[in-house]
C-alpha cells in the first residue's frame, strides 16, 4: 500500500497513524505557546531592535521566522499553504495564532504592536498627494472621493455585493489612512455602491460579509486578512491613525459614519460598531452568521453587547438572529432608519451633525471610556488563537466548501 512515493507496512491503521500525528503536532504546539508566553517581551525586544522599530503583524511573523527558527512558519511553508484550498491545508497559521496571541498578551510588546498596526500604510503615503491635490482615489474595492471636507468612501466590489477578502482590507486600510492624514477632511462617509450583481442591479448594497468562495479556496488568509482587518483599518477607524505629530495626541482620528442600504452581512455589522453614527433605510437588515459559517465574528464579540445587552447579542451571534431595520432591536444599534428614497437627504443632515471639533474631541473620550486599548488588546490576543483554530476546524471547512458553491 502506498501514499504518494512512501510505503507503508500492510495492515497499518492509517486512522491511528494520523490520531498520533495529531497527538505529537499539539504536543509541539502547546510548548511553543509555553515558550511565546514565557518569552514573549525577549523575543519582541529582539525583533523590533528594543522596540524602536514599528512592525506591521506580517512583517513580525516573517521576521520571527528568520530569528527563531521553529518558532513560526517560514515564508516557503507559507507560500505552499497558499497555494492550497482550506480543506487541504496543514494548519501552519495556527502556529501564527499561537505566536501573535503570546505577543499580544505581553504588558509591553502588546501596546507596541498596537501601535505598529495604527500607524499608515506605505501605500497611503505614496497616494496621499495625489489625493490631497485631486481629492479622488479610485481602487479596485473602494472608491474614495473627498468635496467640501466631507470624505465619501464607496464600496465598489459588485461583482460580489461588497464581500470581504484581502484586497478589500487593503484597499479600505489605505482609504482610511488617506482620510484621516488629509487635512481638508473633517467628517468620512462609508455606503456601499450601486450593484450590476444580478439580484441587486441597480440598488446600492453595504457589504454581503466574508467572501464565503474566498475562504473555501484558500485566500482568506490570517494574518493579512483575519487580523489586519481588526488590528489595522477597523481599530483606526476607532481610535485614529498614529503619527509624529502633535503634543497634544499621538493620533489623528475623525468622525466617522455609515449609510446602509440593503443589508449589512456579517463584517458589515461588525463595522457598523466602530462607527459613530449609522444611518439605514428602512428595507436593510443586518446579521452575524457565526453560527453558520463556524468562525468568529471578528469583534463584534467584544463590541456589541454594549450596544444591545448580552441576550440580544447572544442571540445574533450565537443564534444567527437577523434584525429588520425598521424592527425596535434595530435601534440598539442604528441611529437613524429613513425610508429608501430619503436616505440622501438624512445623510447630509447627519453629515451635518458630525462636522465640529467638539464632536471629534468628544468621540474620542467616548471611545477611550468605552473601548479601553488594554481591553480590546486582551480581546484580540485571544482572537488571534481561536479564529486561527476556527478557520481549520472541520465543521467550517465543510460549510465554507457548501457555500462556495451557492449563495447566501
Amino acid at each position: 500500500m502506498t501514499t504518494d512515493s512512501v510505503t507503508l507496512p500492510p495492515g497499518l491503521d492509517l486512522r491511528a497513524l494520523a490520531g498520533e500525528a495529531h497527538r505529537v503536532d499539539d504536543g509541539v504546539r502547546a510548548m511553543r505557546a509555553a515558550f511565546v508566553e514565557a518569552h514573549a517581551e525577549e523575543i519582541y525586544a529582539e525583533l523590533t531592535d528594543g522596540r524602536t522599530r514599528y512592525l506591521r503583524i506580517d512583517e513580525l511573523v516573517g521576521a520571527a521566522a528568520l530569528a527563531f527558527p521553529g518558532l513560526v512558519p517560514t515564508e516557503e511553508q507559507m507560500a505552499a499553504e497558499r497555494a492550497l484550498p482550506q480543506a487541504e491545508k496543514t494548519g501552519r497559521e495556527i502556529d501564527q495564532g499561537i505566536f501573535l496571541r503570546g505577543i499580544l498578551r505581553a504588558p509591553k510588546a502588546g501596546p507596541h504592536l498596537l501601535d505598529a498596526m495604527l500607524r499608515p500604510t506605505s501605500r497611503a503615503l505614496r497616494l496621499l498627494p495625489e489625493f490631497t491635490e485631486t481629492g479622488l482615489v479610485r481602487m479596485e474595492a473602494v472608491r474614495l472621493e473627498r468635496r467640501d471636507g466631507v470624505a465619501y468612501l464607496t464600496l465598489c466590489r459588485d461583482d460580489c455585493l461588497n464581500a470581504e477578502d484581502a484586497q478589500q482590507v487593503d484597499d479600505m486600510e489605505t482609504a482610511v489612512d488617506l482620510v484621516l492624514l488629509d487635512p481638508s477632511v473633517r467628517v468620512a462617509l462609508l455606503r456601499g455602491g450601486v450593484m450590476t450583481h444580478p439580484r441587486y442591479e441597480g440598488r446600492r448594497v453595504f457589504c454581503a460579509g466574508i467572501n464565503l468562495k474566498k475562504l473555501s479556496s484558500g485566500d482568506i488568509p490570517l494574518v493579512d486578512f483575519l487580523l489586519r482587518r481588526e488590528l489595522g483599518y477597523i481599530h483606526k477607524i476607532v481610535r485614529g491613525v498614529l503619527t509624529d505629530g502633535s503634543w497634544h495626541s499621538r493620533f489623528v482620528d475623525k468622525p466617522w459614519m455609515a449609510a446602509v442600504d440593503s443589508f449589512a452581512i456579517g463584517g458589515g455589522t461588525q463595522l457598523l460598531l466602530a462607527f459613530d453614527h449609522v444611518l439605514a433605510a428602512s428595507d436593510a437588515y443586518l446579521s452575524l452568521p457565526a453560527a453558520k459559517e463556524g468562525i468568529i465574528p471578528g469583534a463584534a464579540n467584544f463590541r456589541l453587547s454594549r450596544f444591545t445587552g448580552p441576550r440580544v447579542a447572544r442571540q445574533v451571534i450565537l443564534g444567527g438572529r437577523r434584525i429588520q431595520a425598521d424592527e425596535p432591536d434595530a435601534r440598539l444599534i442604528l441611529d437613524e432608519v429613513v425610508a429608501p428614497e430619503e436616505m440622501d437627504a438624512a445623510i447630509d443632515g447627519a453629515l451635518a451633525r458630525l462636522d465640529g471639533e467638539a464632536v471629534a474631541a468628544n468621540r474620542r473620550m467616548v471611545n477611550l471610556a468605552e473601548e479601553p486599548p488594554e481591553e480590546f488588546r486582551r480581546y484580540m490576543a485571544e482572537f488571534a488563537l481561536q479564529q486561527a483554530l476556527r478557520i481549520y476546524g472541520a465543521d467550517v471547512i465543510g460549510k465554507v466548501d457548501g457555500f462556495a458553491v451557492g449563495s447566501r
